[in-house]
């Protein structure tokens, strides 16, 4: 009996044989290249041998249908032989992408969506003390989990390494240990981070969400202090270049800029000054599409007159976010903008403003967003801030606060990400620079 009974298909009869005669080729060559996988050791040896035999069970039902199709055996089994290798077909199928994408593979989307339990969104907690936080299980557990767990972990095992379990992880793999103790530039695991993206030996893969520099210097940190498991952050040396990055945990939980949707609404801006503003060369756009709220940008006109202040004096309940980087702008000038009330982002950075200049600007006190880069303004003057309870960021690299500095800052804007920067950008004679963090702090 034909598996094909309805008439209108019947003409298909006559090119079942070939498909499955293609189909069980397929499965043929898919358990070859499947076991030359699995010698690599890189997953479960169980769970491989497992898929390898129900792998081998498709080709040789696929083939078996095919012969009875072909040659007319045991017609009227042909039912149960398909159903068999349907059967076969779904195990083997579920069995592989438990070994490629983890035994969570069904179910994980649905966690993505109903709950934060999964790898995807695992990520360092905001942690309310970090001087009492332990090291691993609260800050490098979570970068492994998130960046390495994926690749290695119960099921699969790349390079023959665990990486979800400490004692796996201190063994190492196929090729050794991948953590020197007290010598992260000579742990496998760092070098491999460390690599061009496009090199076959980087990790994570590049198709891979890739580790931050932060999360990297954490990693180079602990091992550098022992990779010791046990130990608070307050038992471990902390480099003046960690310290910012330590506390940067602690700042999870600050507030988000108010989207401009949520803004109380205002009027629309004068056309006409808007024009000046344009015709000396200042760029002024909305902030976005169907809104009254202004961006003023001065990055094509670095010449900042008073007749131009002036303007965006008359612009202060539109005027939104103001970018006043690498101008004349100085202390004199900023008595102007400290009258545009509504400004939520200001960009202030390699301007020649100083502390007399910065304490005046507290009475913005819809700031959110300040940025002070390559200003050479104190601790002292960004402390006249502290009111301005609205601040979520201030960006502070290349300024004139120090490392002392920075444990007071925290204590007095607790809620506010204060960016320090740090990272140093060698170049090189082709047209690239690697990115590298100044990991130890000299």
């Amino acid at each position: 009996m034909a598996l094909i009974q309805k008439e209108k298909y019947k003409a298909l009869q006559h090119a079942l044989p070939v498909v499955l005669l293609a189909g069980s080729l397929s499965a043929v060559v898919s358990c070859v290249t499947g076991y030359l996988l699995s010698v690599t050791d890189d997953y479960d040896t169980s769970l491989v041998n497992f898929h390898m035999w129900m792998g081998i069970a498709v080709a040789i039902i696929s083939l078996f249908l095919w012969l009875q199709q072909k040659y007319g055996w045991l017609v009227n089994s042909s039912k149960i032989i398909a159903l068999s290798l349907f059967v076969c077909l779904l195990i083997t199928g579920h069995l592989g992408g438990s070994l490629t994408h983890g035994s969570d593979y069904l179910t994980k989307p649905f966690k993505n969506i109903f709950s934060k339990d999964s790898v995807a969104h695992t990520t360092i907690q905001s942690i309310k003390n970090i001087e009492e936080a332990i090291v691993y299980k609260d800050v490098v557990q979570p970068i492994l989990e998130t960046k390495c767990y994926a690749c290695h972990n119960s099921n699969k095992q790349k390079g023959s390494l665990r990486m979800d379990e400490i004692a796996l992880l201190m063994k190492g793999g196929k090729h050794g240990a991948v953590i020197k103790i007290n010598d992260p530039d000579a742990s496998e695991m760092i070098k491999r981070l460390h690599l061009p993206v496009d090199n076959e030996h980087h990790m994570p893969p590049k198709e891979k969400s890739q580790l931050k520099e932060s999360q990297l210097a954490l990693l180079y940190w602990w091992i550098s202090n022992g990779a010791d498991v046990s130990k608070k952050v307050k038992d471990l040396p902390q480099p003046d270049k960690i310290k910012p990055i330590l506390l940067a945990l602690q700042q999870t939980n600050a507030a988000m800029p108010t989207p401009v949707a949520e803004l109380k609404p205002v009027k629309k801006a004068d056309e006409k000054i808007i024009n000046q503003l344009k015709s000396k060369g200042i760029i002024v756009v909305p902030v976005a599409q169907n809104s009254n709220f202004l961006s003023v940008n001065f990055v094509t006109s670095p010449i900042v007159l008073a007749g131009d202040l002036a303007l965006l004096v008359q612009l202060k309940d539109q005027l939104l976010w103001l970018k006043l980087n690498g101008t004349n702008i100085d202390d004199k000038a900023l008595h102007s903008v400290a009258r545009l009330t509504s400004l939520a982002r200001l960009d202030l950075s390699y301007t020649r403003i100083s502390d007399d200049g910065l304490s005046g600007l507290k009475n913005l006190i819809a700031l959110q967003q300040l940025n002070l880069v390559g200003t050479p303004v104190s601790a002292q003057a960004i402390l006249s801030l502290k009111d301005i309870k609205t601040l979520t960021s201030i960006y502070l690299y290349k300024t004139g606060i120090t490392a002392n500095d920075f444990a007071k800052l925290k204590s007095s804007f607790p809620k506010t990400v204060l960016d320090t920067g740090g990272y140093i950008v060698p170049t090189f004679t082709r047209d690239t620079a690697m990115l590298k963090y100044n990991y130890t702090g000299k």
